[in-house]
């Protein structure tokens, strides 16, 4: 009998808003790699299917283009298949690959509390799930513990991310862990990358550093309290610092004095400076100036002007608050800093509270603070009425933005942005912003 898995979002996706208003939740980064990524890893030998909401699924399709998307058909048809559906907020490592293997106890759903971490299914019972998947999920494209009702329950710890904090928290963890996993695979090669006299590698067992990169005078990789994983043709410029564990992906830019701390992950295509901790960065975004970033998640096509500075701890030591959903949420850690969704903007010398939230597609400047929690599609200053970006203009700039980087704005990217735009409509009408 062959397995399939089958890689879902669940109802809770709404808690990683903004960061998953243009991806689903599986391609978050957590670590080296994104949640979908680690799933991939630990599993091998599976045929990997994708289901996400409705409105992502075509460019899904165009961004994944062997993979399935959305399409449980040839299992339905098949007696002799059997699916592995996994919760694309569930963080797979080796641990869980062992909880949850790809083969075992068939129609059992593997829950942490009341949230579903994945569901192994077979036979009737697939195909009957199958056929109300198509039939009740055509709107939306998420699951909830209900789908699964009458199948036989058991407990896993297996951990999944609730917040976007949660990628924070778990993120040094994680960069070990994947770390391990590809140094592993990487064993036979030998990358020829370039490094200036005047380096210096601490721990160099430690340090992994991918074909075409360049190293330049003065620039230390401190790999004694964790790994450090630098990608294929990432260009470090002089007297950084790097601190592990942290992740550089292909084709980066390091800036002259970067500092980036312990628990950082920079994805492909990113320009980085300034001091720089405990943060994830999605691909093809900028935040290369002085200036500090800390317990920060930024989406993709983000750029941070000169000087931009955030907050990630509260003078009274506290726990942070986080809006979610608009609504105030205690996070219960010390360390939050910004959450900023995808193709936003911050200008010179923007600063930012502990635990502020930016939607996607919004141009933040002025002095002073702005509010903690901005929508998407939001144009203004700090300390001023916010008005709303409409999503011409956004389109506009996001494929100026793109062409910049030689990638061009797709027509389902461009759908996917309007689309995103009326969803938001009702964050903008909550603070009283023209529609």
């Amino acid at each position: 009998m062959t397995t399939q898995i089958c890689l879902f979002e669940d109802m809770y996706y709404t808690r990683l808003l903004p960061l998953v208003y243009f991806r689903p939740t599986f391609n978050l980064r957590c670590g080296i790699l994104s949640l979908k990524e680690k799933v991939q890893r630990y599993y091998p030998n599976a045929e990997v299917t994708l289901h996400c909401r409705s409105y992502l699924a075509d460019y899904m399709r165009l961004r994944n283009p062997g993979l399935s998307v959305n399409r449980m058909t040839d299992a339905e048809h098949s007696s002799k298949k059997n699916v592995l559906f996994i919760n694309g907020r569930a963080i797979v490592d080796d641990e869980c690959a062992k909880k949850i293997p790809l083969r075992g106890e068939e129609n059992v759903v593997y829950v942490n509390n009341d949230h579903v971490v994945a569901v192994r299914v077979s036979g009737t019972t697939l195909k009957q799930l199958i056929q109300r998947t198509l039939r009740e999920h055509a709107l939306n494209g998420t699951y909830s513990i209900s789908d699964f009702d009458g199948l036989k329950v058991q407990q896993t710890d297996v951990t999944l991310i609730h917040y976007p904090w949660d990628l924070i928290k778990h993120n040094g963890n994680q960069l070990r862990s994947d770390f391990a996993v590809l140094k592993h695979n990487q064993r036979n090669r030998k990358p020829k990358f370039k490094k200036y006299p005047g380096v210096y590698l601490l721990n160099e067992k430690n340090i992994f550093i991918g074909e075409g990169t360049v190293v330049q005078p003065g620039v230390v990789i401190d790999a004694e309290e964790g790994p450090v994983f630098i990608g294929n043709h990432v260009t470090i410029l002089p007297f950084s610092y790097i601190a592990g564990p942290a992740y550089i992906g292909d084709h980066s830019v390091v800036k002259v004095g970067a500092k980036i701390y312990h628990n950082t992950s920079i994805g492909p295509v990113c320009k980085v400076g300034g001091e720089i901790e405990a943060s994830i960065i999605h691909s093809y975004s900028n935040k290369q100036h002085d200036g500090f970033l800390g317990h920060s998640y930024l989406g993709a096509w983000v750029n941070c002007g000169a000087g931009t500075v955030t907050s990630d701890l509260k003078n009274n030591y506290s726990p942070v608050k986080v809006y979610v959903q608009g609504e105030p949420v205690n996070s219960g850690e010390q360390f939050v800093g910004v959450t900023i969704g995808d193709h936003s903007k911050t200008a010179i010398n923007s600063t930012f509270n502990t635990g502020t939230v930016i939607g996607v597609s919004s141009n933040i400047f002025g002095t002073g603070f702005p509010p903690k929690y901005v929508p998407s599609f939001s144009w203004g200053a700090a300390g001023e009425t916010f008005t709303t970006y409409n999503a011409d203009k956004a389109i506009d700039v996001a494929r100026k933005v793109m062409k910049r980087r030689n990638v061009t704005l797709s027509e389902y990217e461009e759908t996917l942005f309007r689309k995103i735009f009326d969803l938001t409509s009702e964050e903008r009408r909550k603070r009283g912003m023209p529609l």
